[in-house]
């Protein structure tokens, strides 16, 4: 998808007397132009093709396709566009907010001739639980999940995308400059079989994942805590269950990631990094808690499925046995952590 921006300034007149030197005042039209192309790199048809590969799973694919729509897109509904200066605090110099609606769109903007460092970001506009925050500064810019400090918070509702690119505009040069927008955030789906165990109610959270992402240097940090993310029911059209979802990536062994053009086959750690947490609600009342260990990360632009059937007791039997699982039957709320169920 490509977004074309062109920017021309008209340098400002300025008051001269006979026999001044003209040379340094003479209005001059500078022109460039500023490309965007989101970078869709993902690898959402490869993970429903492996994950769920029978006949049987076709309505979940189809289901968790459609409801994953706008994430993972290469269509851009809004744009945020600041240029900061390169030097001292690196304060924002212009700002630029459109709503595009479309995959291809042209703007023109004011600069004047300069270094700068240019940030943007697109689709955080009908995101209500991401915001863009510390943006008056280029080191301080980030998108970050809302509201802060929360144990509990709910999906992301949109794809996100942003750049990093330094611009040097220059007088009398036809410049083009080539900036790509990357995905900064990724989804994780569990897929269960409920195998006819009568039940009244399924309840499903992630957690071990960032909970900002800072865009000038392109890397994730994470609460000492990690939110439970709250998932989202998809509805299939059948008996098997199906919870999605949407989140900034989990960490690597490092406890931080940066985003790049990845390849996303990576090796199973030694360690748990994220986790499913499910909490059945049965025909008697109790609720059985099991968790989900996983041991890959879960990176930007990536889709996770989780498949997995449920036993007599409303626990969550997982199909790969790579994940580890735990149980806790007639499991209390509030015991040893808070969520809202």
């Amino acid at each position: 998808m490509w977004l074309l921006l062109s920017a021309c300034w008209l340098m400002a007149g300025c008051c001269t007397y006979i026999d001044d030197d003209l040379s340094d005042c003479l209005p001059e039209e500078q022109t460039f132009t500023l490309e965007y192309e989101l970078r869709l790199v993902t690898n959402i048809t490869t993970e429903l093709t492996t994950q769920l590969n029978t006949a049987a799973d076709v309505q979940v694919a189809n289901a968790l396709r459609a409801h994953l729509k706008d994430i993972f897109t290469d269509f851009a509904h809004d744009v945020d566009l600041s240029f900061y200066d390169t030097e001292n605090a690196q304060e924002r110099l212009s700002h630029d907010q459109h709503v595009m609606n479309a995959s291809e769109e042209s703007y023109t903007i004011h600069l004047p001739m300069r270094e700068y460092m240019h940030l943007a970001a697109a689709n955080i506009k009908d995101n209500q639980v991401v915001e863009l925050k510390g943006d008056d500064y280029c080191p301080t810019s980030q998108l970050a999940d809302v509201p802060e400090g929360r144990e509990t918070i709910d999906s992301h509702t949109t794809g996100l995308f942003t750049a990093r690119y330094p611009m040097k505009v220059m007088e009398g040069v036809s410049q083009t400059f080539h900036v790509k927008l990357y995905m900064a955030n990724c989804a994780e789906a569990l897929v269960i079989d409920s195998r006819g165990h009568s039940y009244k109610d399924v309840k499903v959270f992630a957690t071990g994942f960032s909970s900002q992402f800072h865009i000038n240097d392109s890397t994730y940090t994470f609460a000492e805590k990690s939110p439970f993310v709250r998932a989202t029911k998809v509805e299939t059209g059948d008996n098997n269950l199906c919870f999605c979802s949407v989140n900034f990536p989990s960490s690597d062994e490092g406890g931080m990631r940066t985003v790049v053009e990845v390849d996303f086959d990576e090796e199973e750690s030694d360690e748990v990094i994220w986790q499913f947490y499910v909490y059945v609600t049965n025909e008697d009342d109790s609720i059985t808690e099991s968790v989900l260990n996983i041991r890959k990360p879960n990176k930007a632009g990536q889709l996770s499925i989780i498949c997995g059937h449920m036993g007599d007791n409303g626990e969550i039997v997982p199909k790969d046995q790579t994940v580890g699982a735990s149980v806790t039957l007639n499991w209390n709320e509030g015991g040893h952590h808070e969520i809202d169920l």
